[in-house]
């Protein structure tokens, strides 16, 4: 059989392409074998270059996962901000934003193989990123939501979207139990962070 040519025949124009290049195919890897099958072979295999080239860009399996990580989350967090652009009421939409990716992160293969075993740095590092934090902090400044209505200054929508990003994770890592989900997760949010807005915006008007 023929040797498979080194990039599948297409060297990268640069490192950043490289890098790119690189995560993608982890990114495929980690959809097509899961936790079970992903290895730093197998994404070598993908590209058709040799491991040592793999270590050269990421030099741990966690730091290319963390990598493919954000990769994955910035087209995750399209797909949440055109679900969010149907609520409008404050409290609701940061229900939402939390109880979301709680319910959908889990069926994405690229995240939830950070969540195995031994891999939970990996993962707050790359969901609680400054990109990810960046991209948090943009879906709220662009939700359909008067903030400054609810009481929110520019300062607490930042930090706002930290603290709904360690939420998240918390509950990924070490999701309660029995687990919460839909309704009962809802609720759950409804009772114990929804009212921190309207504290909020009462200190802001007193």
């Amino acid at each position: 059989m023929a040797k498979r040519r080194g990039w599948c025949g297409s060297p990268p124009k640069d490192d950043q392409d490289a890098r790119d290049r690189i995560v993608a195919a982890a990114s495929r890897c980690a959809d097509r074998l899961g936790d079970a099958g992903f290895s730093l072979s197998e994404v070598a295999l993908e590209l058709g270059i040799s491991r040592p080239t793999v270590y050269r860009y990421f030099p741990s399996t966690d730091v290319l996962l963390s990598a493919v990580g954000q990769y994955v989350m910035t087209e995750f967090s399209e797909e949440l901000r055109t679900h969010l652009s149907k609520f409008t009421e404050p409290g609701e939409w940061i229900v939402e934003g939390i109880a979301t990716p709680i319910e959908w992160i889990p069926r994405r293969p690229q995240l939830t193989l950070l969540l195995t075993a031994g891999r939970t740095e990996p993962f707050m590092t790359g969901f609680t990123s400054s990109i990810a934090v960046e991209m948090t902090r943009e879906a709220i400044r662009l939700a359909p939501v008067d903030w400054a209505g609810a009481g929110l200054s520019h300062k607490e929508m930042e930090e706002l979207a930290d603290l709904m990003l360690r939420l998240i994770a918390s509950m990924l890592i070490d999701p309660p139990d029995p687990p919460r989900t839909g309704a009962s997760l809802r609720r759950y949010l409804r009772r114990w962070i929804a009212p921190a807005l309207i504290i909020g915006r009462d200190a802001s008007h007193a």
